[in-house]
């Protein structure tokens, strides 16, 4: 399996999202401290790694599902859904028929709580633009926000943006179990390979609480 998040198999203008591709070995691994993958991405793609500079971090919230995100800068305002680890190993995406919805690993960190938080969405369907269309309008600095069950909000600044090619897919990196409350908004990038039915990179938002 690929260590790579891939969007592929009927993705986006092919078809049906599967998204991301994360082997359970990766993901679990990588999410709690293991070390899968060394890219740095490519020259060719969009990156924006500048750092969003001495944004002071927030305390850890404790755990709490969350309900919607909220982007203003990009025009998000989403729901929550729960992802799981199909069978395959792979990410389960959102449902490919709602074009604003976006999902968390629920296994994983809540956004707010202490650790790296996965929150995936569609780029596209194959019908139209999806939730995560303009993602790659982010840069260092700008702040977005997650409405949790308990009636909490936790407040997120981006620190970077970084475009990867799939076949230098930096897991370690994107996944590792984080020391402070931090999050990982995903989506597809690049091009549409007809032939492969996927994207060819990933685009990963790099964000932590205030």
């Amino acid at each position: 399996m690929a260590a790579d998040p891939s969007c592929g198999d009927n993705a986006g203008r092919g078809g049906r999202l599967t998204l991301w591709g994360v082997a359970i070995a990766i993901l679990a691994l990588s999410v709690f401290g293991g070390h899968h993958g060394t890219g740095t991405g490519t020259d060719a793609t969009r990156a924006k790694s500048a750092t969003a500079g001495a944004v002071q971090a927030g305390g850890a919230l404790p755990r709490s599902a969350p309900t919607r995100l909220r982007i203003a800068k990009i025009g998000v305002d989403a729901p929550f859904t729960a992802l799981v680890l199909a069978s395959t190993g792979q990410l389960e995406p959102p449902p490919a028929n709602n074009t604003n919805l976006v999902g968390w690993y629920s296994k994983g960190a809540s956004p707010g709580e202490k650790g790296t938080s996965v929150i995936a969405g569609h780029v596209d369907t194959t019908t139209s633009a999806a939730v995560f269309a303009d993602l790659d309008e982010l840069a260092p600095g700008d702040r977005f926000s997650v409405e949790r069950a308990d009636g909490s909000t936790a407040n997120f600044v981006v620190d970077s943006a970084d475009t990867f090619a799939k076949d230098d897919f930096p897991s370690k990196r994107v996944y590792a179990n984080a020391a402070r409350p931090e999050v990982r908004l995903i989506t597809c990038a690049g091009d549409y390979d007809h032939s492969a039915k996927d994207y060819t990179e990933n685009l990963v938002v790099f964000g932590h609480l205030v």
